[in-house]
C-alpha cells in the first residue's frame, strides 16, 4: 500500500534560521577558547581562528544554498552527495552520520546538559562518589541517565509533529541568543578592563603553545610556552586549535535535512543557512572579544611550569578550571552568581541544540530508507507526518553512546572526515554544473566560483593540518567510513534481488 502520509511544509524562514542557529550553538562556545589558547597562545590568533571558522562556515552555507534549491527535499547532504557522485558516497555519508556524527553529537550535548545541571544538583556531577555501576571500562553515573532521559523526552516531543519540535526550537534558540548577547553586553559594560585588553593584545600573532606535563611527585601541570619551529608545526597547531571552533560551528547544514518541511524551500533553505550562520559567527567572535576584555589570556608568568589552577575564578583564559572560560568570565562580571548564570545558559543552550539535532537527523535515515539503503521501517511516517521509527532508532543509538562514555573520543575521530564530507559536497556544486548544466537552479551559489574555491582552499588546508596534528584520530575516522562499504553492498544486493523478483513476478 502506498504511503498516504507525507511531510507537511510547516516551517517558515524564521523557523529555518532558528534551526540553523540553534543546532550550531551548544556548549562549545563556553569552553573551547581555553584549549585553543593553549595551542596558539595569542589574542590575535584566537580571534583570527574564530573569524576564519566563521568565514568558512558562511561561505559553505551560501554554496550549499544552490544544492538545497536544486534538491528541496528531505535528506540534505546525503542527497547532494548521491546526486553529484553516486549512491555509494551518499550512503557512506549517511552511515557515518548515523554511526557517530549526529548520534555522537546528540549524546555529547546531552551529557553537557547534565554536567552543568550538576551545579544545582550535586548528585549529577561526574564524580566517583556518584558512581552507580561499573562494568569494565563502562561507568554509569546519574548524569548519563539524565542525558538519556533528555534525549528520550525530546525524541518523544518530535514524534508528535514538526510543529511541536519547531516551538521548542524557536523558544530555546531565541532565549540563548538573547542570553549570549546579554553576556557580551554585560561583560563589556561591567567587567571590561583596558589593561587586561592591552596586555592580551601584546601577544599579537606570536604563536606559542603548551603541552601537559607531570613532575616527579606526580603533580600535573603544563609546560612552558614554546614557539613553533616549522611551518608544519604551526599549521598543525592552528588546525588542532580549530577543532574547537569548527565543532562549535558545525550542524548548520541540519536545516537541509528537513527541506521537505520548509515553506518555499527553493528560497528559504538557502536563506536560512546564510542568516543562521552569519548570526552565530557574529556572536562567537564578539563573545571571544569579550573574554579578552575580561580575562587575561595567559598566566602572569609565561615561562617555567604552570600549575593547573584550582580556584573557581580562574585567572586566565588558557587555564580556566575545567576549561570553563565562560564561567570564569561570568564570575568577574556577576560575582558569586556568575557560575549559576552560566550553568543555566548552557542548560538552555544544550537543550535547544539537541532538539534541533534530533528533529533534523531522522530525516536523513528516512530518505536513505526510501532509497532502500537503510532499515525499511525508517522510511515510514506516523500519523503526525514525521519519521517516528527513525527518530526512535536515532534515540536508542545516541543513548547507547551516552552509556559508553566514548562519545567525546568518537567525535574527535570524525573531525577530519566531517571536513572531508564538507569539501566533497562543495566540490559537488562544480560537478553538478558540469553534469547537469541545464538543470533548474532557482538559486545559484553566491560568488561562484571564487567563494567556493576559497572555501575549498581553507578547508583543504585545515584537513592537511588535521592529518598532521591528529593522525591517529583522523585515520580512525576514515576507518569508520570504510566500514560502511560492505554494508552498502549488502543493501545494494538486497535491492537488486528485490528488483529481479518484481520483474519475474510481472
Amino acid at each position: 500500500m502506498a504511503e498516504k502520509v507525507t511531510f507537511k511544509q510547516s516551517l517558515n524562514l524564521f523557523d529555518g534560521t532558528m534551526i540553523v542557529a540553534g543546532s550550531m550553538i551548544g556548549s562549545g562556545i563556553f569552553i573551547v577558547a581555553a584549549d585553543m589558547t593553549r595551542q596558539v597562545g595569542s589574542a590575535g590568533w584566537l580571534i583570527a581562528l574564530w573569524v576564519i571558522t566563521g568565514v568558512m562556515t558562511v561561505f559553505a552555507a551560501v554554496t550549499y544554498g544552490e544544492l538545497s534549491a536544486m534538491f528541496p527535499k528531505a535528506g540534505g547532504q546525503y542527497v547532494y552527495l548521491k546526486e553529484a557522485y553516486n549512491p555509494l558516497l551518499g550512503f557512506l555519508y549517511g552511515w557515518s552520520f548515523f554511526a557517530v556524527i549526529q548520534t555522537g553529537t546528540i549524546a555529547a550535548v546531552g551529557v553537557a546538559f547534565s554536567k552543568f545541571a550538576g551545579y544545582f544538583i550535586p548528585a549529577l556531577t561526574m564524580d566517583e562518589r556518584n558512581l552507580l555501576f561499573q562494568l569494565g571500562p563502562v561507568k554509569l553515573f546519574p548524569a548519563q541517565l539524565v542525558s538519556i532521559a533528555l534525549i528520550i523526552f525530546l525524541t518523544f516531543m518530535n514524534t508528535r509533529g514538526v510543529k511541536e519540535g519547531k516551538i521548542i526550537q524557536t523558544i530555546f534558540t531565541v532565549v540563548k541568543l538573547f542570553s549570549l548577547f546579554g553576556l557580551i553586553v554585560f561583560g563589556l559594560l561591567l567587567a571590561a578592563k583596558a589593561d587586561v585588553w592591552s596586555t592580551n593584545w601584546a601577544t599579537g600573532f606570536n604563536m606559542k603553545f603548551t603541552t601537559p606535563v607531570t613532575d616527579a611527585s606526580g603533580a600535573k601541570g603544563w609546560s612552558a610556552f614554546q614557539e613553533p619551529v616549522t611551518l608544519m608545526v604551526a599549521l598543525g597547531l592552528i588546525s588542532g586549535a580549530m577543532v574547537g571552533s569548527v565543532f562549535s560551528s558545525v550542524a548548520w547544514e541540519n536545516v537541509t535535512f528537513i527541506g521537505s518541511e520548509i515553506k518555499n524551500p527553493k528560497r528559504n533553505v538557502g536563506l536560512s543557512l546564510f542568516l543562521g550562520t552569519l548570526i552565530v559567527t557574529v556572536v562567537y567572535v564578539l563573545i571571544n572579544i569579550m573574554y579578552l576584555f575580561v580575562l587575561p589570556l595567559l598566566p602572569s608568568a609565561s615561562a617555567g611550569t604552570v600549575a593547573y589552577p584550582t580556584e573557581v575564578a580562574a585567572p586566565n583564559i588558557a587555564f580556566a578550571v575545567q576549561d570553563r572560560v565562560a564561567t570564569a568570565a561570568a564570575f568577574n562580571i556577576f560575582g558569586g552568581y556568575g557560575a549559576a548564570i552560566i550553568a543555566v545558559m548552557i542548560m538552555i543552550s544544550t537543550f535547544g541544540c539537541n532538539n534541533g539535532l534530533i528533529l533534523s537527523g531522522a530525516r536523513v535515515y528516512y530518505t536513505m530508507a526510501k532509497d532502500h539503503l537503510f532499515i525499511p521501517r525508517a522510511g515510514t511516517l506516523n500519523k503526525n507526518a514525521v519519521p517516528q521509527w527513525a527518530l526512535w532508532a536515532q534515540c536508542i543509538w545516541a543513548s547507547l553512546l551516552c552509556l559508553s562514555g566514548q562519545y567525546g573520543l568518537l567525535l574527535d575521530y570524525v573531525v577530519f572526515i566531517t571536513v572531508v564530507f564538507y569539501i566533497l559536497t562543495i566540490v559537488g556544486v562544480f560537478v553538478l554544473r558540469k553534469k547537469r548544466p541545464d538543470a533548474e537552479r532557482p538559486y545559484k551559489a553566491f560568488g561562484y566560483p571564487i567563494i567556493p574555491i576559497i572555501y575549498l582552499l581553507m578547508a583543504g588546508t585545515l584537513g592537511v593540518g588535521l592529518l598532521y596534528a591528529k593522525t591517529k584520530t583522523s585515520l580512525f575516522g576514515l576507518i569508520i567510513v570504510f566500514i560502511g562499504i560492505p554494508i552498502y553492498y549488502y543493501y545494494a544486493k538486497k535491492m537488486k534481488h528485490a528488483s529481479q523478483a518484481a520483474t519475474n513476478a510481472v
